[in-house]
């Protein structure tokens, strides 16, 4: 396979550091990428950023439906003229698009080599869109995998954790050095694998006022539960989210990071019925 950097002269092109390109042009990593998603014959899948079209060959290669969507204009003209069969290439913002309505199916997958900036975009997308993504694989910055990937209890354990963990098991597939890419980046990266579930790790009654809770936990991180969780007023007073607490079995002293996504799911239902207040989207 051509080399990114081959790739990019013969087409009179350089990577655009503010647009965070850096790619990746080795075989054994993007064919362990592509395994990682687990894609079947005619499946669709969106890929977000494909850039020169190293991953989307081996995508291709599955026998997979590939949507490849790119909002560089460089690199769409590149994937154009480049014609991978198998592929339709959409110009596009990852940060922004409809994974099911692109790929013009209600069930995808989605894979990506994604700009540091963007991860936390994107993830969100995909957490949003979560009843039509099937399953995720990422290229990111590699302390945010282990972020992801974190069990509770864990340093690197956070909001998107949570957030994410209620819906989706989280994998950290394999570690991809700094030198693997063209250029190569600041720091090393790791591939995120997200599994849909068949149905969230507990219920809850309002998706917004979790999110809030769970936001609102982790605002001050050295702080106890009681004391950060009350810095959203919408989500109650003092007493009522000491009260909230107790019924559903957790310590207003413990931190953030030592629970589980099923006991933030605890302390929402405890909450009881959602108020206009309580159901305010979290920003």
């Amino acid at each position: 396979m051509e080399s990114p950097r081959d790739i990019l002269k013969r087409h009179g092109l350089r990577a655009k550091y503010s647009w965070g390109q850096n790619f990746l042009g080795d075989e054994d990593a993007l064919e362990a990428i592509a395994d990682a998603l687990n894609l079947r014959a005619d499946e669709p899948v969106v890929e977000l950023g494909p850039g020169l079209g190293h991953l989307t060959r081996f995508l291709a290669a599955t026998g997979a439906r590939v949507t490849a969507v790119e909002r560089d204009r460089d690199m769409v003209m590149v994937l154009e003229k480049e014609a991978i069969p198998g592929v339709r290439v959409v110009s596009g913002n990852a940060a922004t698009v409809d994974f099911a309505q692109v790929a013009g199916a209600p069930d995808v997958a989605v894979a990506g080599n994604l700009p540091y900036h963007l991860t936390s975009p994107i993830l969100f997308r995909v957490l949003e869109q979560r009843a039509h993504v099937s399953r995720a694989v990422f290229t990111l910055q590699k302390e945010v995998v282990e972020r992801l990937a974190a069990e509770p209890g864990n340093r690197d354990y956070g909001l998107l954790t949570v957030l994410l963990g209620m819906h989706y098991d989280a994998d950290n597939v394999l570690t991809l050095e700094a030198w693997r890419f063209h250029p190569p980046p600041k720091v090393d990266s790791a591939v995120l694998r997200l599994t849909r579930r068949k149905s969230p790790r507990a219920p809850i009654i309002d998706e917004a006022r979790f999110t809030r809770v769970v936001k609102a936990s982790f605002a001050h991180r050295r702080k106890t539960l009681i004391n950060s969780i009350k810095s959203d007023p919408t989500l109650g007073t003092t007493e009522t989210l000491i009260a909230a607490l107790e019924a559903a079995g957790v310590d207003p002293q413990r931190r953030a990071e030592t629970l589980a996504p099923e006991e933030f799911a605890a302390i929402e239902r405890a909450l009881g019925p959602v108020t206009p207040a309580s159901s305010t989207p979290a920003e």
